[in-house]
């Protein structure tokens, strides 16, 4: 099996998901992130490709949609199997992907949802903590290794491309939440927290962060990854909320090990 990891991570958890899967599928295996300028060959050169994104509010974000279809030509008759991963539900994550991927000549076999830490750490509903994000870690490591095996087998699951399922997605989310399909614009710095590190403008995916007179500053094409907000030292950046409850960081849960 000539066999890909290719994914979009704003804070790590989709980095990890589909890592993991490739491992369990090929100790050889290797994953890249679509911002890493080798992917486009690699996806030239393989027959499998494990395509990892989150979902926002049950949507594809921006930026992984306009990779598909900016370099829809390299994704021709590639056998696909999609890794989303929510903080709490999406109905179809894998059909907003699989639905694009039909259109320009891809076959997507399945897909999974994967339930992760919510990176949305500026409302407080979502707050969780690091004991309960283990617990969600360790149940998401099980899922995935459960996956490869039935992969292996030829059982592929098919999570989230059903009619239904694009119902509940659109009647459960889309339909309220309109953000993720356009750039957002309304991310902020608080400019008595910011030391003007940089840390959030270096590892800006888009390339939409600053550093203006000692403060950041941004423009309009923030794909809502939380990555800046979750990196900053100082917790001066809010996106969707207006207060920093929490900042996840993957990193820090270290190895998940099995219950």
């Amino acid at each position: 099996m000539n066999l890909l990891g290719i994914y979009f991570s704003g804070t790590g958890n989709t980095k990890y998901c589909v890592n993991t899967l490739i491992k369990g599928l090929d100790e050889k295996g290797l994953a890249y992130s679509i911002e890493d300028k080798e992917s486009i060959a690699k996806i030239r050169e393989s027959e499998f490709i494990i395509f990892g994104y989150p979902i926002y509010y049950s949507n594809l974000p921006k930026i992984v949609k306009e990779y598909i279809i900016n370099n829809k030509e390299i994704f021709i008759k590639k056998k696909i199997f999609v890794v989303v991963t929510m903080g709490l539900f999406s109905g179809d994550g894998v059909g907003c992907s699989a639905r694009v991927f039909k259109k320009i000549g891809a076959q997507v076999l399945g897909g999974i949802h994967v339930k992760m830490p919510d990176c949305i750490g500026d409302i407080r509903l979502l707050k969780k903590s690091d004991k309960v994000n283990y617990k969600i870690m360790s149940k998401a490591k099980r899922k995935l290794m459960r996956t490869a095996y039935k992969i292996k087998h030829h059982h592929i699951p098919k999570q989230g491309m059903s009619i239904c399922s694009q119902f509940l997605g659109f009647f459960g989310q889309r339909l309220y939440f309109r953000n993720p399909e356009k750039y957002y614009k309304k991310i902020k710095a608080d400019s008595s927290k910011c030391i003007g590190c940089g840390l959030c403008a270096i590892d800006c995916p888009m390339a939409n962060i600053s550093i203006i007179h000692g403060t950041a500053q941004f423009n309009s094409v923030c794909t809502l990854c939380y990555r800046c907000f979750s990196k900053c030292p100082t917790k001066a950046i809010t996106i969707l909320g207006k207060k920093v409850y929490s900042q996840w960081n993957i990193e820090k849960i270290g190895e998940i090990k099995d219950e």
